[in-house]
């Protein structure tokens, strides 16, 4: 029987030149870690593919799928396997069009990346294209706008033969551009910038401020069902968990109400930031979108950035609320983030927030209370849970040091150190 695999299509990296071997392989990787739990047999390259292959050799829609959510992809293909002989991939066509659902018309597109194979495209296409006419006669042949097209890959010895594609994420491979440190709410902004950041290559570290002991836990329940949500893209590999609360009600008793918000933030960023370093990694990410809410205007985002010196990325910034919510609906955080949890947002919160922050006023508030104190209590009681999804993400020695009962279990008996 003809194998029935899935052909993995990349675009950027394509683009690559001579690092393209390198994203490939990571490709490659982040794949076999995502379809841990498929039946599968095998991935590996062939020019200008990836090749999956299930074990039993009939690759399954729900494979596909799994494929494209995983960064890197742009389309998936399940695609029939067959030799050079001109009846076997001529059969193959004919079951890839079949299996191409409600269409009237279509065309045939054959390829030849082996020169060696004596047939030209142009024969190619006739042979398959009369078989196909003959086979589906009530179907009619469109070379310009088919709504089917199948196409005929001969390539290292082999033909490829489909009809079927979908899209996938696109982007670039998890591990190929650094690590990132996440400002990860249960809301619905952070979730998504977390994703479009990870989408471009980055390892995602997400750190949560919790409004504990002053609110419930619920919304570290939240961000791990987020986090568990992204699995098959393989972007976060663990999450820190900043108990907040009684440090915003020191920060709420003395600095004036309408600055509370720069304040918690300026605090949040510096926690961050020194994770970053921590962690080694190279900048912070939070999902704010200009002008959306008090705290996100120009004057209030430059006023939060004084307190750190790493970049800051805000992939959503030129969003609106529409845009975002679509994004979180496709990745399936929207319904995680739309249930009520108290956090850290919604502790002593001013009644009228400053909007427009000047600098000597943030930083004569910023001087009130013992900041550095502050950033050093909540770093040093800071808590994390580890997500075994990608295999770009290592965790840091230095904080298996200073948190080595939290550290994984084969890290115990070690003292923390790997």
């Amino acid at each position: 029987m003809t194998e029935r695999l899935c052909l993995v299509h990349y675009h950027e990296i394509g683009l690559k030149g001579k690092n393209r071997s390198t994203f490939e392989n990571q490709l490659v990787t982040n794949l076999q870690r995502a379809l841990k739990a498929y039946p599968v047999r095998e991935v590996h390259r062939i020019s200008g593919y990836l090749v999956v292959e299930a074990k039993d050799g009939q690759a399954t829609d729900e494979l596909r799928d799994a494929i494209r959510r995983v960064p890197g992809v742009a389309r998936v293909s399940v695609a029939y396997k067959c030799g050079l002989d001109e009846g076997e991939y001529i059969e193959a066509a004919k079951r890839a069009l079949a299996e191409a659902g409600d269409f009237q018309t279509f065309k045939v597109h054959a390829r030849r990346s082996s020169t060696t194979y004596e047939r030209h495209t142009l024969e190619m296409n006739q042979l398959v294209g009369a078989a196909l006419c003959e086979a589906f006669p009530a179907k009619k042949v469109d070379v310009h706008t088919p709504d089917v097209t199948v196409i005929v890959h001969v390539v290292q010895g082999m033909t490829f033969v489909y009809a079927d594609s979908v899209p996938g994420v696109g982007g670039l491979p998890v591990g190929t551009a650094g690590k990132v440190v996440t400002l990860l709410s249960s809301g619905i902004d952070s979730p998504v910038a977390t994703w479009m950041v990870g989408r471009r290559g980055a390892t995602c570290v997400p750190v949560h401020f919790s409004g504990r002991p002053m609110t419930s836990d619920t919304s570290e329940w939240l961000c791990q069902d987020i986090v568990d949500t992204l699995a098959p893209a393989g972007m976060v590999g663990r999450l820190y968990v900043v108990p907040f609360g009684e440090r915003q009600r020191e920060i709420s008793l003395c600095v004036p109400q309408s600055l509370r918000i720069i304040m918690y933030r300026r605090v949040m960023y510096q926690v961050a930031a020194r994770v970053a370093q921590i962690e080694g990694a190279k900048a912070l990410v939070t999902g704010e979108s200009l002008g959306q809410v008090a705290s996100q205007t120009l004057d209030n985002i430059a006023a939060v950035n004084e307190a750190v010196t790493i970049p800051i990325l805000r992939p959503l910034i030129g969003s609106d609320k529409l845009e975002i919510i679509h994004r979180a609906e496709e990745i399936g955080t929207y319904d995680i983030s739309t249930q009520t949890a108290p956090d850290c947002c919604t502790l002593f919160m001013p009644r009228r927030p400053e909007t427009h922050a000047r600098m000597r006023e943030v930083l004569a508030a910023w001087d009130s209370f013992d900041h550095e104190a502050m950033v050093d209590d909540l770093v040093a009681h800071i808590e994390y849970r580890d997500f075994h999804q990608c295999p770009s993400y290592h965790a840091p020695k230095q904080l298996r040091a200073f948190h080595a009962e939290l550290a994984p279990a084969e890290f115990a008996d070690a003292g923390g150190e790997q």
